[in-house]
């Protein structure tokens, strides 16, 4: 079970999460969230996981691993965060986490109570929507927030029409 999220109370905001994963969908997740969030006088966080179990090498070697990991996630945020900036004109909180996904997103939710909605979209590869999306379709991976889950036919416009 959640906290109870604090984003209605007096001092706090509601805020939108999307998940930064590298994938063509994602920016249509960030650009949902941070239409409502502008709408809405709310915050935007946009979250990176790296995967856990990338880093199993000698001390060394995974140091460096670790290091570029970072590096990577940090540059794919500040684009996300840039563009959000550029087109949206709010400024998000950016959140760089290692271990599994849905463990992240859950502890991320569970820290700061006023995350009150997960944004995903939806993938249009063979393979399926995506790891998220099919978790959230298989309950494997419940998260206690409500998700929106956008579909893979939106283009920009359609997203502005709607939030």
């Amino acid at each position: 079970m959640v906290s109870k999220r604090l984003s209605r109370l007096e001092g706090h905001r509601r805020k939108f999460m999307a998940v930064i994963d590298g994938t063509p969908e994602c920016q249509r997740a960030v650009h949902y969230a941070g239409r409502r969030a502008k709408n809405s006088n709310g915050g935007l966080v946009l979250l990176f996981v790296i995967p856990e179990g990338d880093f199993q090498q000698w001390l060394g070697v995974e140091e460096i691993m670790r290091a570029e990991a970072r590096e990577e996630a940090e540059a794919a945020t500040a684009k996300a965060a840039q563009i959000v900036r550029e087109n949206i004109g709010i400024d998000p909180e950016v959140v760089i986490r290692e271990g599994s996904a849905a463990e992240q997103i859950n502890a991320v939710i569970e820290e700061d109570r006023d995350i009150a909605l997960l944004v995903l979209a939806a993938g249009s590869a063979k393979e399926g929507p995506g790891p998220l999306v099919s978790s959230i379709a298989g309950r494997a991976a419940a998260f206690p927030i409500p998700v929106t889950v956008l579909p893979d036919t939106l283009t920009n416009e359609e997203i502005d029409a709607l939030s």
